[in-house]
């Protein structure tokens, strides 16, 4: 069971967003990835004046648990940010519940789209899981539900993806399988290269591994 931390930045100005501290496992039916994200260091709290108190590093500001089937779709999704909560899964498209921080106004909605996504590492997985392409396959369509921090609003978006190459790398504990994305943005024309080795992203934009307790683990 992998276990590890990102850090997580802007992608346009580097910018710190704070540290994604993971865990994920692959079983017999599927995917479960587990995260605490927390808050970059000095911080000025929502609500707080310029002279407000500091939030640490370690102070957790959100939550991911995702869980996939075998065929890489979503069957629990539950988030958590700024006070908002969202749970979804794949349900006639994808369908879910978002609770404002009250929880008095929850709002459900359904788009047929094929999975979620959001600024998480855990969601590339997902969406390469999902669509199990091969080198040199042609470009695969994908339309997916993001939700994005601090508030959680869905917004559909489609992408293209295609798995460009897929290298093995010599480790201490064996050959560890990289693989290299090309993902397109339909929206807005926006290219970007991931890199994946099994469960575990190892760059993306805005995404950094920055520590690993063991070798991913192989799907």
């Amino acid at each position: 069971m992998p276990r590890g931390r990102y850090s997580l930045h802007d992608p346009h100005d580097h910018t710190s967003l704070g540290e994604e501290h993971f865990h994920c496992a692959i079983g017999p039916s599927g995917w479960r990835y587990v995260s605490q994200l927390t808050a970059p260091s000095p911080a000025t709290p929502p609500g707080a004046g310029a002279g407000g108190p500091a939030v640490p590093h370690d102070t957790p500001v959100g939550s991911v648990d995702l869980t996939l089937d075998e065929l890489g779709r979503p069957i629990r999704l539950e988030l958590h940010a700024g006070g908002w909560q969202v749970r979804g899964a794949a349900l006639d498209g994808v369908t879910w519940v978002r609770t404002d921080p009250t929880g008095e106004h929850a709002t459900e909605g359904n788009v047929p789209a094929h999975a979620f996504t959001g600024a998480s590492p855990a969601f590339l997985i997902a969406t390469s899981r999902l669509l199990r392409l091969e080198p040199g396959a042609p470009a695969t369509r994908v339309r997916l539900v993001a939700f994005t921090a601090p508030v959680l609003a869905p917004r559909t978006l489609d992408q293209s993806w295609s798995l460009l190459a897929r290298t093995p790398h010599p480790t201490d504990s064996g050959p560890l399988m990289v693989e290299e994305y090309q993902v397109s943005e339909l929206d807005t024309g926006e290219q970007y290269s991931v890199h994946l080795a099994g469960d575990v992203v190892l760059s993306a934009p805005g995404i950094e591994l920055e520590d690993l307790d063991v070798p991913p683990s192989a799907f």
